[in-house]
């Protein structure tokens, strides 16, 4: 547990499953309002998330002002052959660059699914902190993540992380959006 005054955050914490699921409101909140996603999306994104809370190695830290309110969550688990992500990724990074650079990103991942801040909250240091705190100890040898293209305070701290480029300008299935994949080495310390 950490005090950070400046931030409004008091602590943080480990979720396990139950509690995550307690928390899903208030964690789709942030996620909608941190996106600036329409009404709605929380309850299309639910099931995902709790589904998401079964799969191997998953995990999640959360950020806490002094009264318990969530301010941030991080979450994700092992990525394997078969999960959608997975085989999205697989597809775009086979086409784009080959099946060698596919596998050396693939083989063994932590997929970094979820990481917001409330809006009032960010630019604190609370992601980073959040971010910090979930990959601790992982035993992946790389974590990779998707984003929207365009400068926000999430690249930012990506490329702070070390982060690289994986995969740049990527439609995902279902979403007009560009998205570029991000990944770096773990564990942080030695990148």
């Amino acid at each position: 547990m950490t005090a950070m005054s400046s931030s409004g955050c008091s602590r943080y914490v480990q979720l396990s499953a139950d509690e995550f699921r307690s928390r899903l409101p208030e964690a789709l909140a942030i996620y909608v309002n941190a996106m600036h996603y329409p009404e709605g999306t929380a309850e299309q994104r639910a099931p995902m998330w709790l589904t998401h809370a079964l799969r191997e190695g998953w995990r999640c830290m959360a950020a806490l002002d002094d009264n318990g309110v969530l301010l941030g969550v991080a979450y994700g688990y092992k990525g394997r052959a078969g999960q959608w992500w997975h085989e999205q990724v697989r597809h775009g990074l086979t086409r784009r660059a080959g099946t060698e650079e596919a596998e050396r990103w693939l083989t063994d991942y932590f997929e970094l699914t979820e990481i917001h801040v409330r809006p009032e909250n960010q630019g604190k240091q609370i992601g980073e902190d959040l971010l910090r705190r979930l990959l601790d100890g992982v035993p992946s040898a790389n974590v990779l993540l998707s984003t929207p293209e365009g400068t926000s305070r999430a690249w930012k701290l990506y490329r702070r992380m070390g982060f690289v480029d994986v995969l740049r300008d990527y439609q995902f299935t279902g979403d007009p959006r560009p998205f570029a994949i991000l990944g770096r080495s773990l564990p942080l310390e030695e990148a």
